[in-house]
């Protein structure tokens, strides 16, 4: 995806091809998020009336760099989880010992399939983070960007929880399904906050 282009990329999603699918999706939402945040922090640093939040706003930027490119790279690794669950299911099963192997597969890419989204939704909830430091200090003029970039992060965060989901059903380790609903329990915390900021962003346009 790095070095696709977004209508070729988007060729591919609508496609019958499995891949890539809603986790690829969410982690698009979250690079979108941080390029909203980058952008924020852009038109507001070197302007006079912001001075006091050039550092804040300089810091944020950059994080959301970082953010953006992680999430790139989180859209590939999902298709790749993906992939290593169904060939994971293709392996034969025609004797015990095949069947043992084969599950123990499928359980071990599970687990990685699950593992993509909560990294996902790590993401989504440190560019979240970001929305909120730049929220006090950001040029009125892009305001609203600052709430659609929280708006993209709780879908990344929301789609997340679905992703985890439907793999956390799969899996039969008790220890592994507690880990998994313990993530889930955190990153629904996150879509509180993602609400908030865009009520104040709402609140504050409406005056």
């Amino acid at each position: 995806m790095q070095h696709q282009e977004i209508g070729a990329w988007l060729d591919d999603l609508a496609s019958s091809a499995p891949a890539p699918g809603g986790g690829a999706v969410a982690a698009m939402q979250v690079a979108m998020a941080a390029g909203l945040v980058e952008m924020v922090a852009n038109l507001t640093i070197g302007n006079p009336r912001y001075a006091d939040h050039e550092q804040t706003m300089t810091e944020a930027r950059e994080q959301a760099g970082e953010q953006r490119r992680l999430a790139l790279r989180l859209a590939e690794d999902d298709a790749r989880a993906f992939t290593a669950v169904t060939d994971a299911y293709k392996l034969p099963k025609g004797t015990d010992e095949e069947k043992a192997a084969r599950s123990a597969r499928i359980q071990q890419a599970l687990l990685g399939a699950a593992d993509v989204p909560w990294r996902t939704a790590q993401a989504a909830a440190t560019v979240l983070d970001l929305t909120e430091r730049i929220l006090p200090g950001a040029n009125v003029n892009v305001l609203s960007d600052v709430a659609v970039a929280a708006s993209s992060a709780r879908a990344g965060l929301e789609a997340a929880i679905v992703n985890i989901e439907v793999n956390r059903a799969a899996i039969k380790d008790d220890d592994e399904r507690a880990r998994l609903g313990d993530a889930i329990a955190s990153i629904e915390r996150d879509l509180d906050r993602a609400d908030a900021v865009v009520a104040s962003v709402r609140k504050g346009l409406s005056r």
